[in-house]
């Protein structure tokens, strides 16, 4: 299909019944993406796709964390419409969905200079890693969360990020497995682990302190040992970089964290940290 003087390229909502033509473009992009991650995406975000001759050539997501910030991902425009500024019209329509937001991104190379334009700027490196994985030494202090954690984990995870995350704990919770680390009663941390892609993904992965962090994600390692296993370090992750080497695993690639300000910035407010995102869309 090519693109034609003149086409109109119509925007849409995204439903379920789209999830296999959006598939379809991120798998384009050798993105890791299974049908069942972009559902986990639409079910959290608002989604808008381009048409043109019936066919899905562009995909955009906003999801929101409260009223105060969200992220904006899935930004994919098909090779043969490229050019014709759709991207930035996708961005655009992700950017409306977000309102009066902080609007949060990982970027590539490729798409920094729209994001640039569009009023983003780079707040720190992802670190990439994957492969599979092998056992590692970790600690037994980590127990399994349930439902009944989610307000003290939402807490935790407001603190380290300034965003209301609380949609997407619960749906970790529900689809995947989140562990924690106490202090007596007090939570020090949490990771998330759930099938992504061609296997497993640790994230987030939020500590109140390095010693913490470094625990975490070797008990989210060993409980993944054998499949291939993927995360996206921070800049606070870079000092576990080693227990990836341990685990076997690569650095496969980095991504630029960009945010847009909203009308109420967003802030760490004690000491937890991300070091791990969700993931490179969810943020």
């Amino acid at each position: 299909m090519n693109a034609t003087a003149g086409a109109s390229v119509e925007l849409i909502d995204l439903t379920p019944e789209h999830i296999p033509h959006a598939h379809r473009l991120s798998v384009q992009e050798n993105w890791l993406h299974r049908p069942e991650d972009w559902g986990h995406l639409l079910e959290l975000g608002k989604g808008r796709g381009a048409v043109l001759n019936g066919q899905l050539v562009g995909t955009a997501n906003f999801v929101p964390y409260g009223e105060a910030a969200g992220t904006c991902n899935m930004i994919i425009v098909d090779p043969s419409v490229r050019g014709i500024g759709l991207g930035r019209r996708l961005m655009q329509a992700a950017l409306d969905a977000a309102g009066h937001r902080e609007c949060r991104l990982t970027a590539t190379e490729a798409g920094r200079p729209l994001y640039e334009k569009l009023g983003f700027a780079a707040t720190g490196m992802i670190t990439q890693y994957g492969g599979t994985a092998v056992r590692v030494e970790a600690p037994d202090r980590v127990e399994k969360a349930g439902s009944d954690d989610l307000d003290v984990l939402a807490a935790l995870d407001l603190e380290a990020i300034g965003m209301n995350r609380r949609a997407l704990l619960a749906l970790l919770l529900r689809d995947g497995d989140i562990w924690v680390q106490r202090d007596g009663s007090v939570l020090q941390g949490y990771v998330a682990l759930r099938k992504f892609g061609r296997g497993m993904l640790i994230g987030p992965l939020v500590a109140c302190d390095d010693a913490t962090a470094e625990g975490l994600l070797r008990a989210g390692i060993t409980r993944t040992a054998g499949t291939f296993l993927r995360f996206d370090l921070t800049a606070a992750g870079d000092r576990l970089a080693a227990i990836a080497a341990e685990a076997g695993l690569e650095r496969v690639s980095t991504g630029l964290a960009m945010t847009r300000p909203g009308a109420a910035p967003t802030r760490q407010t004690g000491p937890a940290k991300v070091y791990a995102l969700a993931s490179q869309a969810l943020c």
